[in-house]
C-alpha cells in the first residue's frame, strides 16, 4: 500500500503523521487505518522556564526520527501537549491519551515529579514513557517500571563526569555552592564523591535559599576566598544562570576559577553568551558538533526546527522515538498496542544506534547508556560560527558513564 505524509490538527495538538492514503473507511468516526497506526505523545514544557531545553524542538526531533523511520506498513503520528511541569496536569493529559485518543507511548516529560508521576500511570496502563529530559537517578532505581525507559542523562551520570573528569583535567579544589533542596543535595553529595574518589578535596560550601534567591554575589566572594580551583553550581535554571552572570561580573574566571555547572545546556549558553559562559565546564551526551553523524542528524532536524541551540534532551527524543518504531516494528503493530511492556522489552533486547548517539543499548533497570562529554565552553574568540561554543575535554565511556546496575535497587534487576 502506497503512503502518504500530512500534518493533523488534532484538539488543539499539532501532529506529524505517516498513514496510509486517504480513502481508508471510517469507524465509529475514526479512520479504518487507526488500528494499525501508532501514536507518540510528546509530553513536554511548550511555554515555561524549560521550553528551550524542550518544547517544539522536541517535537521536531520526534518528528524527525517519524521520516528517519520512513513507511514500513502502518500509521504513525506525532502529537504534543504543554504540561507545564505540574505532575497533576501531565498525568490528566496523559490519561486522556491513553483511554480517549489512542495514544501508545509518552516521552520527553522534563520534570523529575512529572517523569515518575508518568512511570506509574504507564504501568497501570500497560503503555510506554520514554524520559529524555529528566534528572533524577530513581526512574532506573526504586522508582523503575517494565513499562519505563531513562534515555539521556541523571544526576549519577552528570556528578561522575562533571566531578570526576574535572578534576583528572586538573580542578582538583572545589567548592559548592547549592540550592537548598532535596535535588541541590543529592548533587552536591554525589559530585563531591566522585572529586573525592578521583584525588580531589572539598573545600568548603554553601546552601543558598530555593526558591527566590537572585543575588549570589556573597555566596561567590565565599567561594573565591576559599581558594577553590573549580566553583561548582549545583542548581539548575535560573539560579544556575543568574550564578554565571554574577561570577562574570566579578571577573572569576579571568583570575583562573574554573565554574562547573552540574547541569546546564547548550541553549543556556547560547541565551548567556560566551562573554559570561567562557571556561565553564558541563556535562552533556551530545553536541551537534561532535562528529559527522551529529551533524548530520543536526542539519536535519534544523530544517523543520529552524536555527535553534540543540541539546541532548533533543537529540534523546529524536533518538528514543526512533528506537522505539524500530521495536514496534520487530514485535508488529497489534502486539505492540496491546502490550506496552512488551514493546520495552524488545527495545532492551535490541542494540541501539542513531545519529545523535551512536551505538548504545538499554540495561534491564531502563537505562540507556552512552558515552558522556565533559566541555568546557569556548571564549567569544575561539567560535567560529553558530552554536561553536564547546570544546571536548573528556569522554566517559557508556559502560562507565552510568551507575552501575547492582547499586540502584531497581526491582527488574535480578541479583
Amino acid at each position: 500500500m502506497m503512503l502518504d505524509r500530512r500534518t493533523l490538527i488534532r484538539t488543539g495538538a499539532t501532529a506529524a503523521a505517516i498513514a496510509p492514503a486517504a480513502g481508508a473507511l471510517s469507524v465509529a468516526g475514526r479512520p479504518a487505518w487507526a488500528a494499525n497506526t501508532i501514536k507518540v505523545g510528546v509530553l513536554t514544557d511548550m511555554s515555561g522556564t524549560y521550553r528551550d531545553l524542550n518544547g517544539p524542538a522536541s517535537v521536531a526531533c520526534a518528528r524527525a526520527a517519524v521520516q528517519e523511520f520512513g513507511p514500513r506498513g502502518f500509521g504513525i503520528e506525532v502529537v504534543f501537549a504543554d504540561h507545564q511541569n505540574k505532575p497533576d496536569v501531565a498525568v490528566n493529559i496523559a490519561r486522556q491519551w491513553f483511554d480517549r485518543d489512542g495514544v501508545d507511548m509518552v516521552v520527553n516529560l522534563a520534570a523529575s515529579s512529572v517523569a515518575l508521576a508518568l512511570a506509574e500511570l504507564t504501568r497501570e496502563k500497560n503503555k510506554v514513557a520514554i524520559a529524555t529530559s529528566t534528572a533524577t537517578s530513581d526512574l532506573t532505581g526504586r522508582a523503575c517500571t517494565p513499562n519505563t525507559i531513562h534515555w539521556v542523562f541523571d544526576t549519577y551520570m552528570l556528578a561522575k563526569s562533571t566531578g570526576g573528569a574535572t578534576v583528572r583535567a586538573g580542578g582538583d579544589t572545589w567548592f559548592f555552592i547549592t540550592a537548598d533542596y532535596a535535588f541541590g543535595h543529592a548533587l552536591e553529595r554525589d559530585t563531591a564523591e566522585f572529586v573525592r574518589a578521583a584525588g580531589g578535596r572539598v573545600l568548603g560550601g554553601v546552601r543558598t535559599p530555593f526558591p527566590g534567591t537572585t543575588d549570589f554575589s556573597s555566596f561567590l566572594l565565599q567561594a573565591q576566598a576559599s581558594g577553590a580551583k573549580v566553583i561548582g553550581f549545583a542548581n539548575a535554571g535560573t539560579d544556575t544562570t543568574n550564578c554565571i552572570k554574577q561570577a562574570a561580573e566579578f571577573g572569576l574566571t579571568r583570575r583562573g576559577v574554573k565554574l562547573a555547572s552540574l547541569l546546564m545546556f547548550l541553549p543556556d549558553v547560547h541565551s548567556l553568551g560566551l562573554a559570561a559562559c567562557q571556561g565553564l565546564v558541563c556535562t552533556e551526551t551530545f553536541y551537534w558538533d561532535l562528529n559527522d553523524r551529529t551533524r548530520a542528524f543536526t542539519k536535519r532536524v534544523r530544517s523543520q526546527a529552524g536555527d535553534v541551540p540543540l541539546c541532548m534532551n533533543h537529540a534523546g527524543d529524536y533518538s528514543s522515538v526512533l528506537h522505539y518504531l524500530k521495536a514496534v516494528a520487530d514485535l508488529g503493530v497489534a502486539a505492540a498496542k496491546a502490550d506496552g511492556a512488551a514493546v520495552v522489552a524488545r527495545m532492551k533486547a535490541m542494540p541501539t544506534d542513531d545519529d545523535a548517539f551512536g551505538p548504545g543499548r538499554i540495561r534491564e533497570d531502563g537505562r540507556k547508556v552512552h558515552p558522556a562529554y565533559l566541555f568546557e565552553v569556548k571564549r567569544p574568540e575561539e567560535s567560529h560560527g553558530l552554536f561553536d561554543y564547546y570544546k571536548l575535554l573528556q569522554t566517559t565511556p557508556s559502560e562507565e558513564a552510568f551507575r552501575p546496575l547492582a547499586e540502584g535497587n531497581c526491582p527488574l534487576v535480578r541479583t
